[in-house]
């Protein structure tokens, strides 16, 4: 279960799907843009998202998470399949408002209870086949499959490990597809990667 997940960090991935870059406006990167999302803001399936007072526009992003079974560095790209412990649904919940005006994401991206993340399968082997769904409050709005990712898993934990040390526990939040948008009170936000599943009620802060 997603509690029993305690990274020492989570390393997301931006603008890994073309269609995604391309909706936003920006550019795909030359090499994987990387940013964090602080362990606080992790929550499991069934526990509230929280839309914070500051932010007017929040919005699901569903991606597919790997979490890291061992503690390695500069892991070599032909040998990053044998780090990999599980796998997650995982929703990069973004304050797009604020991720615009602050011009780097650490508030955007940091809130309490903007890290939603479904039960860790072992199931390692599906990796290439995965596909990323996401739905609200029922209806479809985001699918891509792992092979539409700009820099595949493999490439991301080389080039993140050439960086950092990743620890066991560590999540890589691999990116999302076209798709996103916003989120109101009410609304239940559903990622699906076919071995993992994330479900949350959303709510306002009280």
């Amino acid at each position: 279960m997603t509690k029993a997940l305690s990274p020492s960090k989570i390393v997301c991935v931006g603008r890994n799907y073309r269609d995604h870059a391309k909706e936003l406006g920006n550019d795909v990167p030359k090499e994987p843009l990387i940013f964090f999302k602080p362990p606080s803001s992790l929550i499991a399936s069934g526990e509230p998202i929280v839309l914070p007072r500051m932010s007017r526009q929040v919005e699901y992003e569903g991606e597919i998470g790997i979490v890291i079974g061992r503690r390695v560095r500069r892991v070599r790209e032909e040998d990053a399949r044998d780090v990999i412990r599980g796998l997650v649904a995982l929703n990069d919940v973004t304050a797009r408002g604020l991720q615009k005006s602050d011009g780097q994401w650490a508030r955007a991206k940091g809130f309490d209870s903007f890290c939603a993340v479904g039960p860790e399968s072992g199931d390692t082997a599906a990796l290439d086949d995965l596909e990323v769904v996401t739905r609200v409050n029922g209806v479809e709005r985001q699918r891509g499959r792992a092979t539409e990712m700009v820099f595949a898993v493999p490439a991301l934990i080389a080039y993140i490990s050439s960086i950092m040390t990743l620890e066991p526990g560590d999540l890589i939040a691999t990116g999302t597809p076209a798709g996103v948008g916003p989120l109101a009170p009410g609304d239940r936000v559903e990622i699906d990667i076919g071995v993992s599943r994330v479900e949350n009620p959303v709510t306002a802060e009280r």
